[in-house]
């Protein structure tokens, strides 16, 4: 198998605190030797863990860079137990395209996972975190929200795992991280995404997903700056005492949770995120977008639980995601 072509540009493992980039060359029409740049961010201290933390997976998703940069700005050296390594911008083409694939390869990052060195720019990148970064890391922590199409509770969370161990200490992070919710969650689709590579290698693993709408709020940006210091300081890289509120602890138990649209066209939403639903309660009404004077589709509730995530936009197209519920854990 070939090398893959990034490089950083600074020390991965040298003392102090340094600025650069991941450098992924991409011959172009407008560049022929030119290269990709991911901003990165190392922190190296006392002798301690490994922590990886990433944001803009998805480049319409913004808590995770804000609270990232902010990191990498305020924090020194002197301060850290370990190693902090800061990608505010994982998918920099997407990124820099307010776009939840790249402009680049049309690939999604969260679904290429393990990549390939000798792939296009997406696959080069899940690859070199896949082979590179990942397994040098202790705890991962990778920022996500709703981006421009969902909206969601603010919750950091944990996956179902087969191991009882890693589960647990995942958990334990998730609960530190302290967002106003916590799930256990269920991925509608799990293969090729990071979040499974990553705990297919064992590691600690963290997510969250802090709102949408391809925007950040003040309430959201701030659950994201906190919960990042708060696992930090639980994953022991960090000094000092937790904010700690308190968070709601849900799961989802069952594939009912997820509710597909089964028409085109505008939504009434019948429901707000945080509602409590019982089963067959109405989540939805769908109505024609190029008639007057049809029966709208209504979409009902699977199950009892909680509106933890929404379609956002106004307009839905059959086989999107329009609402997710999930239940307080027993």
């Amino acid at each position: 198998m070939p090398a893959n072509p990034i490089r950083p540009t600074l020390s991965l493992d040298a003392p102090g605190k340094r600025h650069g980039f991941l450098k992924l060359p991409y011959s172009r029409n407008d560049s022929a030797w030119g290269s990709v740049m991911i901003p990165l961010t190392v922190i190296v201290g006392a002798p301690g863990p490994t922590a990886l933390l990433t944001g803009a997976n998805h480049g319409d998703e913004y808590e995770g860079p804000i609270a990232l940069q902010a990191l990498a700005h305020e924090v020194e050296a002197e301060e850290v137990t370990g190693r902090l390594i800061i990608v505010p911008y994982f998918n920099f083409p997407a990124f820099t395209a307010a776009s939840r694939v790249s402009p680049v390869d049309q690939v999604n990052l969260n679904r290429a996972f393990p990549g390939a060195p000798d792939g296009s720019v997406t696959q080069k990148i899940a690859h070199y975190f896949n082979d590179t970064l990942v397994p040098l890391a202790d705890l991962v922590v990778d920022f996500h929200s709703g981006g421009k199409t969902l909206d969601f509770l603010p919750f950091a969370c944990a996956h179902y795992l087969d191991d009882p161990v890693q589960q647990a200490a995942c958990v334990a992070a998730v609960e530190a991280f302290n967002a106003p919710w916590s799930l256990m969650l269920r991925e509608i689709d799990a293969v090729g995404m990071y979040d499974t590579a990553v705990e297919a290698q064992g590691k600690v693993f963290v997510t969250t997903e802090l709102g949408g709408g391809g925007t950040a709020s003040a309430r959201t940006a701030r659950i994201a700056r906190r919960g990042l210091r708060n696992v930090l300081i639980h994953g022991g890289m960090l000094s000092g005492a937790p904010e700690v509120e308190p968070s709601v602890m849900l799961e989802m138990p069952d594939d009912a949770c997820y509710h597909t649209a089964p028409a085109s066209g505008l939504i009434e939403p019948l429901a707000d995120l945080g509602d409590p639903i019982v089963p067959d309660q109405p989540l939805a009404r769908i109505w024609a977008t190029d008639c007057t004077g049809e029966q709208p589709v209504t979409v009902f509730a699977q199950r009892d639980g909680v509106l933890a995530a929404r379609h956002f936009p106004g307009l839905v197209q059959r086989g999107d995601t329009l609402a997710v519920l999930a239940v307080p854990q027993r």
